[in-house]
Formats: structure tokens, C-alpha cells, sequence
């Protein structure tokens, strides 16, 4: 399971033009599910996220998690995080979870961050969607739970 975290001062989700899901401060969470994956990837990259501290303290120092700071997560899936662009021009997606079983990891992802101290906002799983947000710092940080 692959997971692109942005720091961000807002994010919104739009689907045909309606707001899926919008936060202010917070984490903007880009989650892709690979084949092979399972509930513990999925429990790996929450704890992961949900304890990361890249919130500044009272000093400017990147020592707070989003809990701490009352932030909120935007998770959107994205498939397309498990590219393989190794041969020609057209990116291959055979690394990916097949849909159904993405969905069902996808959503116990939801679920297990929902049960943390965090409000989760969502796209949708399949939708083409469009994603804005004001990455704060810049911050971004790539996570994988297969490179424990």
C-alpha cells in the first residue's frame, strides 16, 4: 500500500463538480492499494500518518501529529500511485489491487483512521475526481508499507 501525505492549510474533493470532501489544516492522503496487500499494510500506514509529527510546536520544530493540532485527513484513492513506467511510454497498472478488493482495503483504511483522534473526509473510490489543496511547507512525504 502506497500512500503520497501532503501537510496542507485546506483540500477539497470535487466529483462533477460537488464537494465530496473538504478540511482545513491537516493531511491530504493520496492512497494507492497494491496487489497483495492486506489489512495490516492498511493498519501500518495509518498508524504511520496518524502518529507522523510534521506540525510545528510552539518552536517552528516539526514535532506534532495531526491530532495534536486538532487537523483533519483527506483520503483520496489513487490507483494510479502503483505505476510502472520501467518499459514504453504508456504507464502499466498490473502492480494495483484489483478494484473490489482495493475498495474493501481502501475502506478498512477509512475505517481504522476513523477510530484515531482524526476527522476523515473522502473522495470516492473509482470517481474521477478533482483534487485541490494548499500543500503547507511544501511538505510532502512517499510511504510505503512494504518498505517497513
Amino acid at each position: 500500500m502506497r500512500a503520497v501525505v501532503q501537510r496542507v492549510s485546506r483540500g477539497e474533493v470535487r466529483i462533477e463538480g460537488r464537494v465530496a470532501g473538504r478540511i482545513g489544516r491537516g493531511l491530504v492522503v493520496l492512497l494507492g492499494v497494491a496487489g497483495g496487500d492486506g489489512e495490516a499494510d492498511a493498519a501500518f500506514l495509518v498508524d504511520r500518518i496518524v502518529g507522523m509529527r510534521v506540525f510545528a510546536d510552539d518552536a517552528g520544530k516539526m514535532n506534532l501529529s495531526i491530532a495534536q493540532v486538532d487537523g483533519a485527513m483527506l483520503v483520496v484513492s489513487q490507483f494510479t500511485l502503483l505505476a510502472d513506467t520501467n518499459s514504453g511510454r504508456r504507464p502499466s497498472f498490473t502492480k494495483a489491487a484489483a478494484p473490489d478488493e482495493a475498495r474493501r482495503l481502501y475502506e478498512h483504511f477509512l475505517s481504522l483512521a476513523r477510530t484515531r483522534d482524526v476527522k476523515v473526509e473522502t473522495g470516492e473510490f473509482g470517481a474521477t475526481m478533482e483534487v485541490d489543496l494548499v500543500n503547507d511547507g511544501p511538505v510532502t512525504i512517499i510511504l510505503d508499507s512494504r518498505e517497513k
